[in-house]
């Protein structure tokens, strides 16, 4: 699939069952902690038939309050660099390994809009953060370009190749 083309659900699914079958082969299980995909990620994993043997759980964490009680973001990091940040994907990402059984993670914020936008951070501004337990965590800033739905799309798909890399 080129990088930079809107994935459609085919994409999304073959994708979800790469990182299935790497998860599976070297008995990872996973965590997702989500903010501007709000499960999207997770949706795409449980659409594949035995994902129970590689998928922990997945966390919808909209609020400041949300992120704060399921993925121990700390208030701090909130006020002093907002929801979308990397400081947030990072503790995002750490919490999920920590409030789950899981052994890899990925966390995704982003403004998703089409309101939202700052001159700093636009619409289309993702952090995606993974980690494997044991490990550092790694984040990566994006900028999707198109509507509401295309910034969503090209973030289950950039969150999916992440693992699917971390997962090798």
């Amino acid at each position: 699939m080129d990088a930079h083309a809107l994935p459609d659900d085919d994409a999304l699914h073959a994708l979800a069952e790469q990182v299935g079958a790497a998860l599976q082969a070297r008995h990872l299980m996973l965590a997702t902690a989500e903010s501007c995909t709000g499960g999207w990620i997770a949706k795409m994993i449980t659409d594949i038939p035995g994902c129970s043997g590689w998928f922990d759980c997945g966390m919808a964490a909209y609020s400041y309050e949300a992120k704060q009680a399921l993925l121990g973001v700390r208030p701090e990091t909130l006020t002093e660099h907002g929801a979308v940040s990397r400081e947030t994907v990072m503790e995002m990402v750490s919490g999920a390994l920590v409030t789950s059984g899981a052994s890899i993670a990925v966390a995704v914020t982003g403004i998703a809009g089409p309101t939202g936008g700052t001159e700093d951070k636009p619409v289309g501004t993702v952090w995606i953060g993974w980690k494997r337990r044991g490990g550092y965590p790694r984040a990566e800033v994006f900028h999707f370009d198109g509507d509401r739905e295309a910034v969503r799309r090209q973030t289950v798909a950039a969150s999916l190749r992440g693992l699917l890399a971390l997962a090798a």
